[in-house]
């Protein structure tokens, strides 16, 4: 059956747009953010036709589908792009398509990922307020212990911005405490962004950013030992911090290196976050510049393939 603008309202539907969404997702851990983005874009602009002209189960699937994607496509903007604005009123947009969808879960991930943007620039009670009403969905739904303490993990890193970094330690062991007592609630098919691991990626910045150098260490070389080879762009942000540990330690080769083998993995794989941090890593060794270790980490920072891709993206 068709409207009269031609569009399917009933059948496969919302299948077929949900099974591209989940396309999308699976390729935004390997295509390069400049060339997905407009594509996840252009996917969203046709979900919100669907959701316009199409009634009952269906809409509802579409509307699901439609939130997940405005997620992805914010993540992107966020996280691989630098435009927190953009993120900010394009996850507003999922915000409301996961009401249409009346996914509470979708719903409290939607405003999690909302609290980055305070929670960056170090404003606390921005983060505070959408953290609140993150958790007020999550127990509206029946939320995994994975959700749960990635709820913790958000909430941690933003106090940690805010230098708060002693509350955000008890955030993430309450978060441990909730994985360690799982209670077997399933996980979605599109919360694929947090494992234990990168529970403990969260722990390892939070302690190096609190001094605890010895103890971030630990924490981050169990991290990277943890995360597989698929998970390319979480461990670009977990060889930057170990980089950030060793030249906090004065350690000036092992920042080196560590900082090294962050751009190898970015020259695979892309990921602006990896790339701020081991800027970060390189300002913090200014005053060693004319150690060979550091020229060495230059030469690589600025050659033809790192400096084209981190202009272009």
């Amino acid at each position: 059956m068709e409207d009269q603008s031609g569009v399917q309202t009933g059948g496969p539907v919302g299948g077929d747009f949900a099974a591209v969404t989940r396309a999308h997702r699976s390729l935004y851990w390997s295509v390069a953010p400049t060339a997905l983005h407009p594509t996840v874009i252009g996917h969203a602009e046709l979900g919100c036709v669907l959701l316009a002209e199409t009634a009952g189960r269906t809409r509802q699937s579409v509307a699901c589908s439609l939130s997940e994607t405005w997620l992805l496509a914010g993540r992107i903007q966020f996280f691989d792009l630098r435009e927190s604005d953009k993120a900010d009123e394009t996850w507003l947009r999922g915000l409301q398509a996961a009401r249409e969808a009346e996914d509470h879960l979708l719903g409290a991930a939607t405003l999690a990922h909302m609290a980055f943007v305070p929670g960056r620039e170090g404003r606390r009670d921005g983060a505070a307020q959408r953290m609140v009403a993150a958790r007020t969905y999550a127990r509206r739904g029946d939320p995994p212990a994975l959700l749960l303490a990635w709820l913790d993990a958000v909430e941690a890193e933003c106090e940690t911005r805010a230098g708060h970094t002693r509350t955000a330690l008890h955030l993430i062991n309450h978060g441990e405490d909730v994985l360690a007592k799982d209670n077997g609630a399933p996980v979605p098919e599109w919360f694929d962004w947090f494992s234990a691991p990168r529970l403990a990626a969260f722990k390892g910045n939070t302690q190096l950013r609190a001094g605890h150098l010895p103890q971030a260490r630990v924490t981050l070389s169990a991290a990277l030992d943890q995360l597989s080879e698929a998970e390319a762009k979480q461990r670009t942000v977990v060889l930057g911090d170990l980089a950030a540990v060793e030249a906090a330690a004065g350690e000036i080769e092992a920042a080196c290196r560590y900082a090294v083998l962050a751009l190898d993995q970015l020259e695979r794989t892309w990921y602006a976050t990896g790339m701020d941090r081991v800027r970060e890593v390189r300002q913090t060794l200014v005053a060693h510049q004319h150690e060979e270790c550091v020229r060495e980490l230059d030469e690589r920072l600025y050659d033809w393939s790192t400096t084209v891709s981190a202009l272009a993206r």
